[in-house]
């Protein structure tokens, strides 16, 4: 289931340098690859077995950050205004949800930001201008499903910030939590092509653009979600399987890149792209609450679940220091997912978000969605 402030002058001249690649990107280490099911620990016992895992994985995760080191400074090609080092970005679906707290975060780092969404992106395109009114921001409308719209997609980044350095392929439907053979086909065949025809198209445009662009090392993050590990997820078959779906494309991406086709000639590209697999984990928008029941969000949501917000301040750092290619990007890493459970059943923290009988905690300085989602700006 899909959940340092430094402003530029949006007017000055532009020009490409290189810079070092530690001018561009944050300081944080990418996570390794880990996943656990929401039945990873269950019962007393496994509880309270957590509480030694715990230790022994945040320890052992510090001792091989301490090891690694800073990495060495490496050359990308980007853009400055007055000598602050900023990358192109551009977000499918960034007109709501972790999308656009993603676009948010982009921005107060002074990077320019493309968001693209299927309904009108006006409202928030026009709040995200409002908070950063020295930043550089554009959107658009753009249906990942039509490939008509995605090539206008890709005729407006190049107007509007022109080089690309990080594609994040964030929309995705879930089609409602049903069983699969009450599901309408038309139902079925929209989750397919947004979340999986969606993102081979738009990776497809992504790369051919990004291939173009002459020195540029640049990098395509595949959204996934519930199902990739291959565990069942019933209720949302059709979601679970286009998300499995996205490891194994982005893995045969990476080795094309990498190693070319058998048989064929490894053809040399003007610039650089590398693919990624991002995972968000599980947040509080329409994807995780619509047709949630209270049992589902005191347990797992009210665990693990963060809100958009807290996703995308942990994850823009990973994004921006990610380097080489066929990385697993991932918030809800196994030491954070053990933490929690320690915090939660073994310390008996309650949930900031969700309480005791599984209704979303309210704040009374937010405002909210009849489903519990937090509106992220006025318009949304």
């Amino acid at each position: 289931m899909a959940g340092a402030l430094e402003a530029f002058a949006a007017a000055s001249p532009v020009r490409v340098v290189e810079a070092p690649k530690a001018a561009l990107r944050g300081q944080l280490s990418v996570s390794s690859a880990a996943t656990a099911s929401t039945s990873a620990i269950s019962g007393a016992g496994g509880f309270f077995a957590a509480g030694a895992v715990v230790a022994a994985a945040c320890s052992a995760s510090a001792s091989r950050r301490s090891k690694r080191g800073r990495p060495a400074a490496r050359k990308v090609t980007a853009i400055t205004r007055h000598g602050i080092v900023c990358a192109g970005v551009v977000i499918t679906g960034g007109a709501a949800g972790v999308g656009y707290a993603y676009a948010d975060e982009f921005l107060k780092r002074g990077h320019e930001v493309v968001i693209c969404d299927v309904k009108d992106c006006s409202a928030a395109l026009e709040t995200l201008k409002k908070k950063h009114p020295n930043g550089s921001v554009y959107g658009t409308v753009c249906d990942v499903s039509s490939i008509e719209s995605i090539n206008n997609l890709i005729d407006f980044v190049k107007k509007s910030i022109g080089v690309v350095h990080y594609w994040i392929n964030n929309a995705g439907i879930n089609g409602g939590r049903r069983r699969f053979t009450e599901l309408e086909p038309e139902t079925v065949e929209a989750v397919i092509r947004v979340n999986l025809g969606g993102i081979l198209l738009c990776t497809h445009a992504a790369m051919r653009m990004m291939e173009q662009q002459k020195g540029v090392e640049s990098h395509v993050f595949n959204t996934v979600g519930s199902g990739v590990k291959g565990g069942g997820t019933p209720g949302y078959v059709s979601y679970g399987a286009t998300k499995r779906g996205l490891p194994q494309m982005t893995d045969s991406l990476v080795k094309e890149i990498e190693e070319g086709v058998q048989g064929y000639e490894k053809v040399e590209t003007p610039g650089k792209v590398n693919c990624h697999c991002l995972s968000p984990g599980m947040v509080f928008t329409d994807l995780l609450l619509n047709e949630s029941t209270p049992e589902l969000r005191k347990f797992p949501f009210g665990v693990l679940a963060a809100q958009p917000e807290e996703v995308a301040e942990d994850l823009i750092p990973k994004i921006l220091s990610v380097s080489g290619n066929g990385k697993s990007v991932e918030f809800l890493t196994t030491d954070k997912i053990l933490t929690k459970f320690f915090n939660r059943f073994i310390l008996g923290e309650k949930s900031k978000y969700i309480d005791d009988d599984g209704n979303v905690i309210k704040r009374p300085d937010a405002k909210y969605q009849d489903n519990g989602v937090r509106v992220l700006y006025d318009g949304m």
